[in-house]
């Protein structure tokens, strides 16, 4: 993969596209974690004097359409305060203006590139003309948005058609993240997925059963797994589509000699609310009218023991409701057990390094926090990311 050493900046125009898709409210950041991690690859293109960087980013989802609900002004201003320097905020009209008159200089961001219903086009023809418009002053192209690579958009994979494409410092770790603990992961090896939906990450257990030793399943993916064991789990979330392929994938486990860990016992409730009534049950034993909303104690202390003894461990997904008070605690237990474990630590990006933040962890306490979530679980499945392969030295 070619990286920011394979090229010198100076004097030169930089298309940047960076993952700036942070969580606003009000008008505020409440998290700007992502912006952080691209301070690093903009610090060291600009300590080489270029003559321009334009960075394209997106936020949420305006489907082709203005919507400043979607404006990244705020993004702007808070990355300007991180770099200590002038970033300015170009309309798409403004741009092009400017690329007709070349007289492109300094450091902008483009607002939200899904402004442009081309950025995320099914029609190829669209992208690349959107493409061709971003690079027409590029002297080269900074992949650094990791959360994006998944995607065969414009501006993440088309650009790279145009004009040299490089990985940033960001792209650069994650890979070597993600392809030590696929390839080449100090033992013992766990990893915990959390989350709801088990059809988002039945192939990520499927690949991780073939690599792991252990796989700790939390969150509302777990109740599809008790379902499938035979447990009724009264009305917690259940995704009945799904339990011939979990089914399949507990053979596999078992199969592979992999320790496949589901909760022992549960926090339950009658209403998904953090004032409802709850109380906790063994993991057989939910009834009727009540859902399963975060792992019990006993199997904290499961999933706690199990982590303190592994010397790889990954982490995708809470493993309850952590954003209500009542059912964060398994989460927040997790968090806490990786905190201490003495092995390699990833954060898998996504909602679990939003549960971190939300503890008031610090980044460095883990040996790496992705900023990925479907990009993170797309590589954990073992599939080949378009972002990616157009940042290779055979293309």
């Amino acid at each position: 993969m070619r990286t920011l050493d394979s090229i010198s900046f100076a004097g030169k125009h930089v298309l940047l596209r960076a993952d700036f898709n942070v969580p606003i409210e009000s008008g505020e950041i409440s998290d700007d974690g992502r912006i952080q991690a691209a301070i690093p690859t903009l610090s060291e293109i600009l300590n080489q004097n270029p003559a321009s960087i334009l960075i394209t980013a997106h936020l949420g989802r305006p489907d082709g359409v203005v919507d400043q609900t979607y404006s990244l002004a705020p993004v702007v201003n808070r990355l300007s305060k991180l770099l200590k320097k002038p970033v300015n905020l170009l309309a798409h009209q403004d741009l092009f203006s400017m690329l007709s008159q070349q007289e492109l200089s300094g450091i902008y961001v483009l607002e939200n590139i899904r402004f442009d219903p081309r950025e995320t086009s099914k029609s190829e023809s669209e992208r690349i003309q959107l493409a061709k418009e971003l690079t027409r002053l590029a002297d080269v192209f900074v992949s650094d948005g990791f959360g994006v690579v998944h995607r065969k958009q414009a501006s993440v994979y088309d650009v790279a058609k145009f004009v040299p494409a490089v990985a940033g410092r960001l792209i650069e770790r994650e890979i070597e993240v993600f392809n030590r603990v696929l390839n080449n992961p100090s033992r013992p090896y766990t990893v915990i997925l959390g989350g709801a939906k088990v059809a988002d990450k039945i192939k990520v257990v499927d690949n991780l059963i073939q690599q792991a030793d252990s796989l700790l399943i939390g969150g509302g993916m777990a109740y599809t797994f008790l379902h499938a064991m035979g447990f009724e789990v009264g009305d917690s979330l259940l995704d009945l589509d799904s339990i011939e392929a979990v089914k399949s994938s507990i053979e596999k486990a078992e199969a592979n000699q992999v320790d496949l860990i589901v909760p022992v016992d549960v926090v339950v409730s009658r209403e998904f609310s953090d004032s409802a009534e709850r109380k906790i049950l063994d993991a057989d034993a939910i009834e009727t009218g009540w859902m399963g909303l975060d792992i019990g104690p006993k199997t904290q202390k499961l999933f706690a023991d199990q982590i303190a003894k592994s010397a790889t461990v990954v982490w995708n997904g809470p493993v309850g409701v952590f954003e209500m008070l009542p059912f964060s605690e398994g989460t927040k237990s997790v968090a806490y057990a990786i905190v201490e474990c003495s092995g390699f630590t990833v954060i898998g990006g996504g909602d679990s390094a939003a549960a971190i933040r939300a503890l008031g962890l610090s980044e460095n306490l883990f040996d790496h926090v992705s900023t990925g979530g479907g990009a993170s679980l797309e590589y954990l499945e073992g599939k080949q990311l378009p972002g990616l392969m157009c940042l290779m030295e055979d293309m």
